[in-house]
């Protein structure tokens, strides 16, 4: 029997995130897994004209690549890779596999290499998406592995990432359209200020965001979605922040981390358990130890860390900042192989300062600042 919230988050995806429309060329990607979903969505696709196309991707052909290939065979993009993000109108990606700790014994330096050997795809994919050619979303499959990784049965964690979409309202999309406008007056705010200054537990950070663009993440490229971000001024970041839930990168975990930044650049970095990966991470390139993003999480049906950057970074009553690449959208000029997510909790004691006023506490917009 057909999942009507596979039928309802298909539509979604297909019709509110990427509006896809007759006769584009559209990739929908995941896991074997999640052909649930992909099958929905292979659905939707056709029902409006479309022309799709499923990639069936697996973590375990990646493993075996960082782990068996040799330097040459990491760093290689392939050419029917760039093909596709050269001709794709848009793209739907699907999250969830067998196991997440598939990449745990990989050599932190071969992930750091695999990023850069992708480095050119990813700047043809976000140049034209800035241009407006290309639009993409990705969203999670509820899956056993990450049910468990998130420390809940499957049915729970099914009840999460659906709750999370809105897909138990009556009409999801004006659920999110709703979204759109209350995140769309933040911007507004924001848009107008010159600097930024967060406070929280061990962290003091500030950063000049003067003519850079902030951004409303409504459900058209993350799904689910809810934040604002932005990128700021690459030499102006100072100061230093404590990081409040792990670092994922590539299914590893960095706990603890803590960045000092002067002039733009991280100077001091330390984390209680993962250092050697996270040192490697920073030295991947020259723009992987500055900011490429800093963002204020909005989505506050999500209550947990569940070590999926997806929902993770989202979660209401948080900040996170990128290390590396900024999304030409923002205004942001950093490049970088890496685009890495962190986050810092703000629900005990955090404020956050626009051009000095306080516009943020305790987790939640002051919106007496920011309707005035």
């Amino acid at each position: 029997m057909r999942d009507i919230r596979l039928q309802k988050l298909a539509n979604l995806l297909v019709n509110y995130s990427v509006e896809l429309k007759k006769g584009e060329y559209v990739q929908l990607g995941g896991s074997p897994v999640t052909q649930p979903l992909l099958k929905e969505l292979y659905r939707e696709a056709l029902k409006v004209g479309a022309h799709p196309e499923v990639t069936l991707m697996s973590d375990e052909f990646k493993e075996i690549l960082l782990k068996e290939g040799n330097d040459d065979q990491i760093k290689f993009a392939s050419p029917v890779m760039k093909t596709a993000m050269e001709k794709y109108d848009a793209a739907i990606y699907l999250l969830g596999g067998l196991n997440t700790k598939s990449m745990a014994g990989v050599d932190p330096a071969k992930l750091s290499m695999r990023a850069q050997g992708m480095t050119e795809l990813m700047k043809i994919r976000m140049k034209r998406e800035a241009e407006g050619k290309f639009r993409w979303c990705g969203t999670q499959f509820p899956t056993y592995s990450d049910a468990q990784e998130a420390n809940m049965s499957l049915e729970e964690y099914e009840e999460f990432v659906f709750g999370s979409c809105c897909l138990e309202k009556d009409d999801p999309t004006a659920e999110w359209k709703r979204v759109d406008e209350e995140q769309q007056k933040v911007v507004d705010y924001l848009d107008t200020k010159k600097e930024l200054h967060i406070i929280s537990k061990d962290t003091d950070l500030r950063m000049r965001i003067e003519g850079r663009k902030w951004v409303n993440c409504c459900g058209k490229v993350n799904f689910p979605d809810g934040e604002v971000y932005t990128g700021p001024i690459e030499d102006s970041v100072e100061g230093y922040i404590r990081f409040s839930y792990p670092g994922i990168f590539m299914g590893k975990e960095i706990e603890d981390i803590k960045l000092e930044f002067k002039k733009g650049k991280v100077v001091k970095a330390s984390a209680a358990k993962g250092e050697e990966l996270l040192n490697a991470i920073l030295d991947t390139d020259e723009g992987s130890r500055t900011l490429g993003e800093i963002a204020i999480a909005t989505n506050y049906g999500i209550t947990k860390f569940t070590k999926n950057m997806l929902f993770d970074e989202k979660m209401g009553g948080t900040v996170h900042a990128a290390l590396g690449l900024a999304i030409p959208q923002s205004g942001g000029k950093n490049k970088s192989s890496i685009h890495w997510d962190m986050l810092c909790d703000m629900k005990e004691c955090g404020k956050v300062y626009a051009d000095g006023e306080l516009f943020y506490e305790n987790g939640q917009f002051i919106h007496e600042v920011i309707n005035k």
